[in-house]
């Protein structure tokens, strides 16, 4: 079975920063337990990586669901679902957003 798109949601904020997610429904395996990839990113307008959060196997010794915040310190992440990880991701991006323009 091919990688499906399940996800996709992308936006500008008025400063120009954006944030671009998206979520494919692949196989089960040793790297994809749940049978879903993700890589959600929030960069400012010059491209620079503001918030990310993903399930690459890279980062296993911090949990195999992790965010990179700002301050670059990868840190796990608590996963519920997809729906909570949308909702977590965009609270997110609103808080972030909020201490850059205010």
């Amino acid at each position: 079975m091919p990688a499906t798109v399940v996800y996709r949601e992308e936006d500008e904020k008025p400063d120009g920063s954006r944030y671009e997610m998206v979520a494919w429904q692949v196989p089960v395996s040793e790297d994809f337990p749940q049978g879903l990839k993700y890589s959600f990113q929030y960069m400012d307008a010059d491209g620079d990586t503001l918030l990310r959060y993903d399930n690459a196997p890279y980062h296993l010794d911090v949990g195999r669901h992790h965010r990179h915040p700002p301050e670059g310190d990868i840190t796990k992440l608590e996963f519920t679902g997809l729906s909570d990880l949308i909702e977590d991701f965009q609270n997110e991006v609103t808080e972030i957003y909020e201490q850059r323009t205010h």
